[in-house]
């Protein structure tokens, strides 16, 4: 009797992959009785990928097999060791030559493939598969048969007949080359059902840049372009490239207010839910503390928080928080506020987009500041990357109904000022702060540029800051040059912020206790 014929929705359904995010980047998985080509550089992680397919086979009872013609079962042992895993349930077979194993009574055959011909090596790896009966294969590695060719037609008429033992067999099977010949990858390409492509880039500075790009799938959507994506103890985590449009979310409309009413007069009744607040202007002038008021003040309405903090350590933010009369030690005690610092050498920029979303979607966070988006540069590649990546952060976040918070530093104090990047157009709102000289002392101003979403004063206020926090007085008239970086006031001195007493100043202010990681 014929073998039966698989209807076509189950010939080619969709197989776990075992990889957290390359299932959604494939539309739910490798294609059954199919084979794929996994390519990369020595290094890039073809065979953690390779093992934890086999491994999540092993889980849901599959029978696997790896064929290795590159690595030693021990090697592949210690690989797997690292990172908490057991080869246990899988079928190792190796090519490899005998006094490379330790245990010579095991049970895979140990045949050295350079004594071999090229037709009897592929032979040998038919016969293991017909032996085991797999349901998942890893051959390792494509560029062995390729040594053992000595030529591109050869080889591809062995990796042909390779894929058809496979496919006869209903076998979903990953075939690992490390590109040592590019010029052969189209025959490659050509002869597999898919292509996935893995790269390791070292940047001038930092730690290396992973990333995988699908190049071919046929007959699946998938998603294109190059994801990011680590490998640590436990192996590979891909991060899909985030695009807003697929991720539109109902959500209630209202106002946050920042608890100080010249603030929230300033920006008609504060920040719109579902919108963006760019915060600009130089180092010092008070961005930073602006924005710990809205945290503060979202996490007094019961909302959760985000703050993704480039630019000082936890600890040193959370006092600075305390010694403006904002606690917020204890909402990340509570969990309320979760606040992550970032080395933007050592995280990709997918990486951090994958950490906003687990925070909205797993987590219920309302409430994102990022500060700085001049830290946040330092993990892109490029200006132009940052545009898209931020654009799509902010959509996605818009959406989400969350209010994010971005803080932007200018270069230089006073005088014209730029911005290593305009960000100013993806931003529902813009307030400006300033410098300037009153009375031989320097004082703080601010203002709304622009706001999308509702009224805002177009008048300059003064921002003062001391241990109750900040302070805003009462519209300002009298100002001159406020855009070009360099305002003077020429107004009445009574109508500027006066000093606290200096007995307000004598009271001391507790800070929380922190641990010695916060310290650091």
């Amino acid at each position: 009797m014929p073998d039966p014929v698989l209807s076509p929705s189950d010939d080619a359904a969709p197989v776990p992959t075992g990889v957290s995010g390359l299932d959604s980047i494939l539309e739910g998985g490798y294609a059954a009785n199919r084979a794929h080509l996994i390519e990369g550089r020595p290094g890039s992680g073809k065979t953690t990928l390779a093992l934890q397919f086999l491994l999540d086979g092993a889980r849901l009872g599959e029978r696997c097999l790896y064929i290795t013609l590159s690595e030693s079962r021990r090697e592949l042992a210690s690989v797997a060791s690292r990172h908490g895993w057991s080869l246990d349930g899988i079928e190792i077979f190796e090519l490899v030559p005998p006094e490379l194993s330790l245990d010579p009574r095991q049970q895979q055959s140990l045949v050295h493939s350079s004594d071999l011909e090229l037709g009897e090596t592929v032979r040998l790896a038919m016969a293991e598969i017909d032996r085991v009966r797999p349901q998942r294969v890893v051959f390792d590695s494509l560029s062995e048969i390729r040594l053992l060719s000595q030529g591109s037609l050869r080889y591809r008429r062995q990796v042909l007949a390779l894929r058809s033992y496979l496919l006869i067999h209903d076998t979903t099977a990953l075939l690992l080359d490390d590109l040592t010949a590019e010029q052969d990858d189209l025959n490659l390409h050509s002869l597999c059902h898919a292509v996935i492509r893995l790269e390791q880039l070292a940047p001038l500075y930092g730690g290396e840049r992973r990333r995988l790009r699908v190049i071919k799938m046929r007959g699946t959507h998938f998603r294109g372009g190059f994801h990011d994506f680590v490998i640590r103890r436990g192996g590979l985590a891909v991060f899909p490239r985030l695009i807003a449009a697929e991720h539109g979310h109902p959500y209630e409309t209202d106002r946050l207010g920042s608890g100080n009413a010249g603030l929230d007069a300033l920006l008609g009744g504060g920040l719109d839910r579902g919108t963006s607040t760019m915060l600009l202007g130089p180092s010092g002038v008070g961005k930073s503390s602006t924005a710990l008021t809205y945290v503060t003040a979202g996490l007094a309405r019961g909302e959760r928080g985000l703050i993704l903090s480039f630019d000082e350590p936890t600890g040193i933010l959370m006092r600075r928080a305390a010694g403006l009369g904002m606690d917020i030690a204890a909402a990340v005690a509570e969990g309320r506020l979760r606040v992550e610092q970032i080395d933007p050498a050592e995280v990709s920029p997918g990486e951090l987009a994958a950490m906003v979303r687990d925070a909205v979607e797993r987590e219920g966070v309302r409430l994102v500041l990022i500060d700085s988006l001049t830290g946040y540069q330092s993990a892109m590649p490029g200006e132009q990357y940052l545009l898209l990546q931020m654009h799509e952060i902010l959509t996605y976040l818009n959406q989400q109904g969350v209010t994010t918070l971005l803080v932007l530093a200018q270069h230089g104090l006073v005088g014209q000022m730029s911005a290593t990047v305009d960000l100013t157009y993806l931003s529902d709102t813009v307030v400006l702060f300033r410098f300037f000289e009153a009375d031989g002392h320097l004082r703080r101003a601010v203002s709304v540029v622009k706001k999308r979403v509702g009224p805002h004063e177009d008048t300059i206020r003064e921002l003062r800051i001391d241990g109750d926090g900040l302070r805003v007085g009462e519209p300002l008239a009298g100002f001159r040059g406020v855009l070009t970086g360099v305002p003077s006031y020429r107004g009445s001195p009574g109508h500027l912020l006066a000093e606290r007493d200096e007995s307000e100043w004598d009271r001391p202010v507790t800070l929380p206790d922190l641990d010695s990681d916060e310290r650091e």
